[in-house]
């Protein structure tokens, strides 16, 4: 087990089409993070952030522009991928189809020069011995030739296999698995080669909702037993809340937040994480500051906590973008402290609904609410909507930070 480390990671790729050589296009963008040994961290944004770029360096599959990685106190920047302890799980299992469940995950052990130690050398020549076992392989299992680091090699993916409850599907092929048995395969193959750091890039992208919520929690039980650092990559925010120790939030090649789930949740750096952590997201408006404790827009205005007080003193009379989350929004009655809006589109989902609505006036905006599935509301109506103040956030409407963070 290691940490690992990003000191000022940049990538570039050359731009195609570009007038010079010299032209490139930028993905990554001084990416500075450290990773607890042990931790399982998640790397979270939408399609195209980095994230995944960001993730095959790490695993050598990619080069760095500049800066250095570290894994445990060693430099791997420039190290094959072989080299650098690393286990790594896709989004498309990437199993070889013509070998059975037992030799996938024996497929990586049987490579490598290193970690598997022969008890005892045998008398065999080793072209010889290497050939019985090529041959025999196919045989039930009490008529096989192992050598003795066969032997091994047996002992570890037996281990695996009961660890992964994959003992029944061992002499099966890919073809004959379900999604989901095909990336305990993929996962098996990883934890058998007892690397060092876990990489895992959407691993979950093609599992049905059910099945990936079962998997997820498979994953995270592993990961606490096993106690390997690992690193997870996904565009759902719904898998980053519930698996990680800590996330890394994403955005056009840049890390906008790392924190705890319920950090970002409750205190969001800036309007992109706010937005991107929460289902659904952040609604955000434009407000007036009219002194410390109070806010105006043009259909409410309210006194806000004192808590406040000090964060807003610089912004008396000037714009600020306030947010509030749809389950901190209630029905309430007509009041200047309220915002009357119109439903546009009811979801209901059972135990809750969800509400679309629009405000009142000549440039309409969006506000989602969230509400028990109890509550009974209709398209086209008006009702009045309360905003739990303790609930309330602020950010700059030039820089889009919040206002907490300066």
């Amino acid at each position: 087990m290691a940490k690992v480390i990003l000191q000022d990671i940049n990538k570039s790729f050359p731009q195609r089409g570009g007038k010079s050589k010299g032209d490139v296009v930028k993905v990554l963008h001084h990416i500075d993070l450290d990773i607890k040994d042990g931790e399982f961290m998640v790397l979270v944004g939408p399609s195209g952030c980095g994230k995944s770029t960001l993730l095959r360096m790490i695993a050598g599959l990619e080069t760095a522009t500049s800066g250095h990685i570290l894994v445990g106190e060693k430099n791997v920047t420039q190290l094959p991928p072989k080299q650098r302890d690393i286990a790594m799980v896709f989004q498309n299992y990437a199993l070889y189809p013509h070998l059975n469940v037992y030799d996938n995950i024996a497929f990586g052990l049987r490579r490598m020069t290193q970690g598997v130690k022969e008890a005892n050398k045998s008398a065999l020549p080793g072209e010889l011995e290497k050939g019985l076992t090529g041959l025999t392989r196919a045989f039930p299992k009490q008529f096989r030739y192992h050598s003795s680091t066969e032997t091994t090699i047996n002992q570890k993916v037996e281990q695996v296999a009961q660890l992964l409850q994959l003992e029944s599907l061992l002499n099966r092929l890919p073809k004959d698995l379900s999604g989901g048995q095909k990336q305990r395969v993929a996962l098996g193959r990883a934890i058998a080669r007892n690397p060092q750091v876990f990489l895992m890039d959407e691993p979950m992208s093609n599992l049905d909702a059910a099945l990936r919520a079962e998997t997820r929690s498979q994953i995270v039980q592993l990961q606490q037993k096993l106690g390997i650092t690992t690193i997870y990559v996904t565009h759902d925010q719904i898998e980053a809340m519930t698996m990680g120790e800590r996330i890394a939030v994403m955005n056009q090649g840049k890390i906008q937040q790392v924190a705890s789930p319920l950090e970002l949740y409750h205190n969001p750096a800036n309007c992109f994480v706010a937005g991107f952590i929460g289902t659904p997201s952040m609604n955000f408006l434009p407000v007036k500051i009219e002194h410390p404790l109070q806010i105006s827009h043009r259909k409410f205005s309210f006194i806000i906590p004192p808590t406040w007080k000090s964060y807003l003193k610089e912004y008396n009379k000037k714009i600020a973008i306030f947010g509030i989350r749809p389950e901190h929004i209630t029905l309430g009655t007509s009041s200047t402290e309220n915002l009357q809006v119109q439903v546009n589109l009811v979801e209901n989902l059972g135990n809750e609904i969800y509400l679309f609505t629009k405000t009142l006036d000549e440039t309409p905006s969006q506000i989602i609410v969230r509400l028990s599935g109890e509550k009974s509301v209709k398209v086209g109506e008006k009702i009045w909507l309360s905003f739990n103040q303790e609930k309330i956030h602020f950010f700059d409407s030039d820089t889009e930070q919040s206002l907490l963070k300066k």
